[in-house]
């Protein structure tokens, strides 16, 4: 069907001269119209209004999350902490009364192309930070990131070079790297250790860019520190490794095993090493294999002993959780059930605490209308930010993007995850050389 407009558009050369500079007078009223209303939409991004009449400035946080594909048992429990922290930082009006963080999260189902373009509508939508989702995204979206001037964290998984800034100016480790959790986990056994001799250990993990990116840094304190290394890749999607774990047990007699699984694949590493008499208490596993979730697939008996790394506090006895909750019983909602499993709840708490604390820094110095690179100064400004003990004391600089690499080793006991050290760094010399040596961003 013909529009009236495009029918009147082809008839244009029909009117007499004052018809049609009328005519044109119109057309070009109604595009200049149609314009505007597309600046004010873009506009309403940023701005609302409260009951009052008063102008509101949201400043953007674009949230990837994974809540349909394989780390779906992550994903769900990390982005609703996320959601809650920067609703409670909101209710607190930190950035003053007309100014607050909106989130717009999307599932990208933790696939490269989807997350991809779930950036470009985050650039679209004038997002300040992204908090990334996945360690293949963060390599695919470093170069964009980077032309963009846009800050983006990947705590705990990425590419463990960025922790060196000025390399990798607008990517944010903001907790420790796989390299740093190698080296903590390396430094644990080892302390651990009362044999004879050095130990024998076994590095068992998931085959892929996040899986072997430890395995620099492990490699290299084995030369260093003497002791036997067997490496033992376990295929996507991670659900049947009955061979590596038998292996591990039977033929190399390990005496220690480092796990760098996730998904569903720890829970059924767990399983297996139980299945086969493993000492589930000379195994501790890298930060995306020791929630409560993973232990929940195993069961928690058959988990006993088994050791973890984490880099935010674990369980609901912590004062910004508590706050949380307050908010819940305020509005009397039911908290969510995503609480449940604190580990995963609570790092979604402390990765929107170091975007909110970020952007923060921004607005005090420069005021609402903060740039991409501003609320990266902001974010290099954070000095012994640890929200009352949930967090080791991070100061992120420049030279800095990590935070230090701090780490706190739990320990499955008596149905729950319970502290078995404090925060501790691991062979920090040789992850600092690690990543000078490393190539730039």
């Amino acid at each position: 069907m013909i529009s009236k407009f495009s029918t009147l558009h082809h008839a244009g050369g029909n009117m007499n001269p004052t018809v049609r500079k009328t005519w044109r007078t119109a057309t070009l009223w109604i595009a200049a119209v149609a314009m505007l209303g597309l600046v004010l939409a873009a506009c309403e991004k940023e701005r609302q209004q409260t009951a009052d009449g008063q102008e509101v400035r949201e400043l953007v946080i674009g949230l990837q999350c994974d809540r349909s594909g394989p780390t779906q048992t992550v994903g769900p429990f990390l982005c609703t902490g996320f959601h809650d922290y920067v609703k409670l930082f909101n209710k607190n009006q930190t950035l003053g009364p007309n100014v607050r963080l909106r989130v717009m999260e999307i599932d990208h189902g933790y696939n490269v192309p989807r997350g991809m373009e779930a950036y470009e509508r985050f650039k679209e939508a004038g997002a300040v930070t992204v908090s990334l989702y996945g360690t293949p995204h963060t390599y695919a979206l470093t170069p964009k990131l980077t032309e963009d001037k846009i800050l983006g964290t990947s705590p705990g998984f990425g590419n463990a070079a960025a922790a060196d800034g000025n390399k990798f100016p607008f990517i944010f480790p903001v907790a420790a790297t796989y390299w740093s959790q190698g080296a903590s986990a390396v430094k644990f056994v080892l302390d651990k250790w009362t044999g004879s001799g050095k130990p024998k250990i076994a590095y068992i993990y998931y085959d892929n860019p996040a899986g072997r990116e430890p395995l620099d840094v492990v490699r290299s304190l084995a030369k260093r520190e003497g002791f036997q290394l067997q490496e033992y890749a376990v295929p996507p999607p991670g659900i049947e490794m009955r061979p590596q774990v038998l292996d591990i047990a039977r033929n190399y007699k390990a005496d220690w095993v480092i796990a760098h699984l996730f998904g569903r694949a720890p829970g059924v590493s767990i399983k297996e090493f139980a299945r086969l008499g493993f000492p589930r208490d000379r195994v501790i596993s890298l930060v995306w294999g020791a929630s409560e979730s993973d232990i929940n697939v195993a069961g928690w008996d058959q988990a006993e002993g088994y050791y973890g790394l984490q880099f935010a506090g674990v369980g609901s006895d912590h004062s910004v959780i508590n706050d949380i909750k307050k908010m819940y019983q305020d509005e009397e909602k039911d908290l969510p059930k995503a609480m449940e499993i604190s580990v995963y709840y609570n790092r979604g708490v402390f990765i929107a605490a170091l975007h909110a604390r970020a952007i923060q820094l921004a607005v005090e110095k420069h005021g609402p209308s903060v740039t991409g690179e501003q609320v990266r100064d902001g974010m290099e400004a954070i000095t012994g930010f640890d929200m009352g003990g949930f967090l080791p004391p991070l100061t992120i600089t420049r030279d800095d993007h990590e935070g230090g690499g701090w780490v706190k080793v739990y320990q499955v006991k008596g149905g729950k995850w319970v502290e078995a050290s404090d925060w501790i760094q691991g062979y920090r010399d040789v992850v600092l050389k690690l990543v000078s040596e490393a190539g730039a961003g």
